[in-house]
């Protein structure tokens, strides 16, 4: 008899675990609509371009830089938290070898599988070390071993995109002024509000009308009222 053939692995799921498409996500996302806010709302005081050109680089700059460190010191955290719960399950493993076989056959039992088979797939696992520690993970703890996630990637791909999303409603005043530059602020700012909302329904499988007018409020009513205070607020005109 032939032997069985080696599994396919599968290519249709995409690889989520990293933290770097969810920063990727929330970075161009949040640089948007952030920038769109503060370039608008300084647009709105009427001032010269000069001073709209330098908020938004403020706004770009100090915005990417926060959103790459919040993501590798929150996503550092959280690997060293696992790692520090990986290490409990290790040497639980090694002093009560018995106990832990046990707690995994009865988490088996909880999800319907019958005694027996419960207790064979238990003690089967628990032959090899690493094996057990991450069936243990999987089961117990919730957890991958191998995908921690990746707080340099992470970090970097929020701040690319953040960078991105902030520089589209910033761009036209480097090449126009006055009401000009303003118009190609804002539909720029609505092109690609409605492109990053369908680019999310693309990813997450959701509804592309929906994301879109979604991102698209997100966008617009944050940026209309830092637009309504800068044109009640007002300032001397620079640059």
């Amino acid at each position: 008899m032939s032997d069985p053939l080696p599994p396919v692995p599968e290519k249709h799921h995409r690889d989520v675990q990293g933290g770097a498409a969810r920063a990727a996500v929330f970075g161009v996302s949040d640089g948007l609509v952030s920038n769109v806010a503060i370039v608008l709302g300084f647009a709105g005081a009427n001032p010269g371009p000069g001073l709209v050109r330098l908020a938004g680089l403020a706004g770009l700059i100090g915005g990417a830089v926060s959103m790459a460190a919040g993501e590798y010191v929150s996503m550092t955290a959280q690997a060293e938290l696992l790692e520090r719960e990986l290490e409990m399950e290790r040497l639980e493993l090694r002093r009560r070898p018995e106990a832990e076989r046990r707690e995994l056959a009865q988490i088996y039992r909880s999800r319907g599988v019958d005694e027996d088979t419960a207790e064979q797939l238990a003690a089967a696992l628990s032959q090899d070390p690493d094996l057990a520690l991450q069936t243990h993970a999987r089961e117990e703890l919730g957890i991958d071993p191998d995908s921690l996630g990746e707080p340099v990637k992470a970090a970097l791909s929020s701040f690319v995109t953040f960078s991105v999303g902030a520089s589209i409603p910033l761009v036209p005043y480097f090449f126009a002024t006055g009401t000009a530059a303003l118009t190609a602020a804002v539909v720029l700012g609505v092109l690609a509000a409605l492109a990053v909302g369908a680019f999310l329904a693309r990813f997450t499988g959701r509804p592309m009308g929906r994301s879109a007018g979604r991102q698209l409020l997100f966008s617009a009513v944050p940026a209309a009222i830092t637009y309504a205070i800068g044109s009640a607020v007002g300032v001397t005109g620079i640059g």
